[in-house]
């Protein structure tokens, strides 16, 4: 780490959730704390316990050291329910998050946050050498990616990266429509790409976790799809509506064309239905494109 370096991390709240990590939630705190001190005194970690069931809480309150703070919840609330009790408290306006279970390198937290002055938000993008995706997760992963980077007309490196710094004052802005769960981390960065801020990646290994995974293939891809169409419905509703309309209009110019050269009937039910059915979509899809730029994001 140079010496440039050290001089450029501005004052950094760096936010844990944690919830069953008990192996490794304490050496996770330890080696944060061991890395910014060597950078800077101005700094804080917030662990946010989401009401563990094992010993997640007493391994936190067992670590004794200077800009440590605990928070727990009294129920399981969720992955960004934690987040967000962390930022809302964090004392300083740029702000770090990453998870317990050892998977991100956070040895480069300072390199990320010395990033941070040109930019909105700097994340850590799983595209290093060393990344240890499971296999099970990869597919679904691709799918979310490639339906995001066409949305917002930008290519994502890593959509729902648990290791980013952004600041305060900018996410805080998003926080009523930031989840609860685990899609946090893709609902921010959707918002923030759609709303024109500026966001950086830099490459870095994931490793293999410590414990076990919460994540549910199947149910959870299942949401991220939903979720990424309901965020740019908010941000850019014509991205969504606009090609559902030019594919009704085709169909119904299909159905016309077909029924007028190789039928005896001309279906005009069928081709009225779709051609009305494209242009109240593409009515609705220009009203709240309207509202979104008249109340602006």
């Amino acid at each position: 780490m140079s010496h440039f370096l050290h001089h450029n991390v501005p004052p950094l709240s760096i936010v844990v959730p944690a919830y069953n990590e008990e192996n490794a939630i304490r050496d996770t705190i330890v080696q944060i704390h061991t890395t910014m001190s060597k950078v800077t005194p101005h700094f804080e970690i917030i662990a946010v316990d989401d009401c563990s069931t094992d010993r997640t809480l007493s391994a936190l309150r067992r670590i004794k050291l200077d800009n440590v703070k605990v928070m727990h919840h009294q129920h399981n609330r969720g992955y960004g329910a934690a987040l967000k009790t962390g930022i809302r408290v964090a004392q300083y306006d740029a702000v770090a998050i990453t998870d317990a279970d050892g998977t991100y390198p956070n040895a480069r937290i300072p390199e990320l946050a010395a990033e941070l002055g040109t930019q909105d938000m700097v994340v850590g993008a799983r595209v290093g050498k060393n990344v240890r995706i499971p296999l099970v997760r990869r597919p679904a992963k691709w799918f979310i990616g490639q339906l995001a980077n066409y949305l917002v007309r930008y290519k994502i490196p890593d959509i729902n990266s648990g290791l980013r710094v952004f600041k305060r004052e900018t996410l805080m802005q998003f926080l009523s429509i930031l989840p609860d769960g685990f899609s946090f981390t893709t609902t921010i960065t959707l918002a923030m790409l759609t709303c024109g801020y500026n966001v950086q990646y830099i490459p870095i290994d994931y490793a293999k976790r410590v414990g076990k995974s919460k994540i549910r293939p199947i149910r959870d891809t299942l949401n991220f799809i939903q979720l990424i169409i309901r965020t740019i419905l908010l941000f850019e509703p014509l991205r969504i509506f606009l090609p559902v309309s030019i594919t009704m209009f085709l169909a119904a110019a299909g159905v016309f064309a077909y029924s007028w050269l190789f039928t005896p009937q001309l279906m005009d039910m069928t081709t009225t239905l779709l051609f009305v059915g494209a242009l109240q979509i593409l009515a609705v899809g220009m009203i709240a494109d309207m509202i979104n730029r008249r109340l602006g994001r």
